[in-house]
This record gives structure tokens, sequence and C-alpha cells, in this order.
């Protein structure tokens, strides 16, 4: 049976809907950078999604190539995420989408190295004809963060970032919002099939304990 890192982490792609406090370890990811509303078709976000498959798997595939990764074993390409800000906001406006800054991210498992990213990025391009050269390897460790499941519309999960932070502050965090840690969803569902009521999203902001401060 295939890897799948929703079931094997389930600390960092199931929680509840109640808000909880969780540490992200250092992971390697995927990665497009862009900015505006993400809804158009012909968006830079949707357009971001489309590369990052092309290279993920180009990577799952590798195995039926001559292209051999040391340590690779078969796995579920993990789920969509992104990281979203807008200038000089410590928290995102729902109304102003035209002012997204994003990076929109897929893991990559342990065992693929830079090398392995680079060869996928060309491989990908000579298959498909097309230009992956925006597809970046991003290391990303988020540190202590407090995370929840939004289960509806994206554009109600201002409620579940209510409950996040009432959460955190009322047990001693303060949100630590800002370069380079920022608002952070893991799409577990796909929006273009079934009921937008029953999206689950995975939301995640980045705290430090008061003391701190």
């Amino acid at each position: 049976m295939a890897f799948d890192f929703k079931k094997e982490y389930r600390q960092f792609y199931r929680p509840g809907t109640k808000p909880g406090i969780v540490t992200i370890p250092k992971m390697n990811y995927l990665a497009v950078k862009g900015k505006g509303d993400p809804n158009p078709e012909n968006s830079e976000y949707k357009k971001s999604i489309s590369l990052l498959y092309g290279v993920a798997y180009t990577l799952k595939m590798s195995y039926k190539t001559d292209h051999a990764i040391d340590g690779f074993f078969q796995y579920v390409v993990p789920p969509l995420e992104g990281l979203w800000w807008q200038d000089h906001a410590k928290r995102i406006d729902y109304s102003r989408k035209d002012d997204f800054h994003f990076i929109s991210l897929i893991r990559l498992p342990d065992f693929v190295t830079r090398d392995d990213f680079e060869w996928a990025v060309k491989e990908a391009e000579r298959k498909k004809k097309e230009d992956f050269s925006a597809v970046e390897f991003f290391s990303y460790e988020e540190g202590l963060c407090v995370q929840c499941m939004h289960i509806g519309p994206y554009d109600l999960e201002p409620e579940s970032v209510e409950r996040m932070h009432q959460y955190m502050s009322e047990n001693g965090y303060d949100l630590d919002i800002g370069n380079p840690r920022y608002h952070h969803e893991i799409y577990l569902s796909d929006p273009r099939k079934g009921d937008p009521e029953k999206l689950k999203t995975v939301i995640r902001h980045p705290v430090k304990k008061r003391s701190e401060a």
C-alpha cells in the first residue's frame, strides 16, 4: 500500500474542528510564488497549481524511468497547500483578494533531494513541452502554530480563524504572523467537486508564547 502522508501524520493533516497548538518541523516542498485574486481561470494561482502537480507526479512516477531516487518508496502525492499574506496586514482581508500574495506548496517526501527535484523539472519540461522554471525547491520550518479544521466555503474561514485566535489568547499565546510566517491553508477537498459546505481545509497560524513577546 502506498504511503499516505495524511494518514501517517494525522496531527498535521487531520486536526479537529476545535483549535489546538502544534509544532511543525522542517519540511521540503515544491513551491510556486505569485500574487493576485486566486479565483479567475487565468490567475497566477491556478497556473501555479498546474505547475506543481506536473513536477509532483513526475517525481511520483520516477520509478518508471531511468532516474533512480535513493530510498524511494511508493506514496500518495500530498495535498495542495498555500501560504497567504497581504502587505502590511496581520490578518487576511478576504474582501481584498487582488492584494493576495501566495506560495503554493506540495510537500516532498524526505528522500527527494535537490538533484532529484532538478531532474523532475527538466523531465516535466521535456514531456509536457512547458516551462516549469517557476517551481522551486522550498524548505520551511513552521514551528509553533495554532490550527484547526475548517469545514465549509473558503469565504467563511474568518469564523474558524476567530475561534483559533480566541483559543490562542486564552492559552497564553500571541499571533506571530509576519515574514516568513504566514496564514497557512491545507486543502483536503477539491472545490470543483461536491458540496462547498463540506469542503475541508486545515487552517494554521504561527504563534509564540506570550512570555516571549
